[in-house]
């Protein structure tokens, strides 16, 4: 079964450490959606993906809570007439702490959302205000109890490793979200990406760098916590209790294919990724012109079996030897032997899998053991 992902490129205002494509301005958002509606019908069209049934949509961003729950009805509506949506699909919405509300929570449920993404980070303000998040303390602990009497199935973002955070209140952080029963967390070491406004920050001696030591003693105490509170520690950055995995981003993890439509959205079919211009009017004057303007990139087979390793070894599945011919097979064994050694790969005769130690090395060990042309 296939995805979609939705990608909505407006936020109130943009967070020190954010690098994804949005605009602050929501002079095009009724354009944009618009376009979004023929986009959807021109991807049906095109057979990039082979006909078979839907059984994820994912509203990201950007800030996909800042549009009115009528135009995310649109949307969805259009999907629906497009595409062969499975009666059981997840519908996933990212939305902010301040953008929730009794109307538009109980509106987002009519309109067929069953899921929510609530981009919390932090339940401290002065944490909030570093980050330049748009919502505070008190709305990031109200937005989600209003949003749990509307949703079961709700996961949060927390981020860790920020300068200035302490174990103590990282502790704190993680017992808060536990308190609420949310179901599921995606945790996130902070990272600094170029030519964000942290990244000048931190240039400019305005602000202090990651502290990696810190960043990797935060992820340990993180991974105990969860585990005794009962949470599948599913992916590097991702926990769930029992039921509540994210099916969209674990059909990515297993390279399902999917459709990225809006700006900047990547999709990818098993075989070639394309991703769509990263400018909104461009990419409203494209549609409206009746073509889709993306750009294309066929992979090779070396490059679908590193991107295979990259991501498997992200998953608590790790990578599934089954997947690999044999001559790939014992190359990659060959490499994963001294990090078994170290600790920090588990093998047996089924998988390679990070050991708890080996987490924290999780890319560049991915990296080692990627094949070349």
């Amino acid at each position: 079964m296939s995805g979609i992902y939705i990608h909505i490129p407006f936020c109130r205002q943009a967070c020190h450490y954010c690098n994804f494509h949005f605009s602050t301005s929501l002079h095009y958002r009724e354009a944009l959606v618009e376009t979004l509606r023929e986009e959807i019908m021109l991807a049906a069209a095109t057979g990039f993906i082979k006909p078979e049934p839907v059984a994820t949509v994912y509203f990201g961003g950007g800030t996909p809570s800042l549009l009115p729950a009528a135009e995310i009805g649109l949307l969805l509506k259009q999907v629906r007439e497009s595409f062969p949506v499975t009666g059981d699909a997840e519908i996933t919405l990212e939305a902010n702490p301040d953008d929730l509300t009794p109307g538009k929570l109980a509106d987002w449920r009519t309109a067929g959302v069953n899921r929510l993404s609530i981009g919390v980070q932090s339940f401290f303000e002065e944490d909030l205000q570093w980050m330049n998040r748009a919502h505070n303390a008190v709305q990031a602990r109200e937005g989600l109890e209003l949003a749990m009497r509307y949703f079961d199935n709700i996961t949060m973002d927390l981020i860790y490793g920020t300068p200035g955070l302490s174990n103590e209140r990282w502790a704190q952080n993680v017992a808060t979200a536990l308190k609420l029963g949310v179901p599921h967390l995606s945790c996130y070491a902070l990272t600094v990406e170029p030519q964000t406004p942290l990244d000048k920050m931190i240039r400019t001696h305005r602000a202090a760098d990651v502290d990696a030591d810190l960043q990797s003693t935060q992820f340990l105490l993180l991974m105990d916590w969860l585990q005794e509170a009962g949470y599948e520690h599913y992916e590097i950055s991702n926990f769930a209790r029992p039921g509540f995995r994210s099916r969209h981003n674990s059909a990515y993890w297993k390279g399902t294919p999917y459709y990225g439509l809006g700006p900047a959205a990547h999709s990818f079919n098993g075989k070639a990724r394309r991703w769509n211009v990263a400018n909104n009017q461009k990419y409203i004057r494209a549609i409206r012109s009746g073509e889709i303007p993306f750009e294309e990139e066929v992979l090779t087979t070396v490059q679908k079996l590193n991107e295979y390793i990259m991501i498997a070894l992200r998953t608590s599945e790790g990578i599934l030897l089954q997947q690999l011919d044999e001559t790939t097979r014992q190359r990659v064994l060959q490499q994963a032997a001294d990090y078994q050694v170290r600790g920090w790969l588990s093998i047996d005769t089924r998988s390679i899998r990070l050991t708890r130690q080996g987490k924290l090395f999780a890319d560049g060990i991915a990296a080692d053991l990627f094949l070349t042309e």
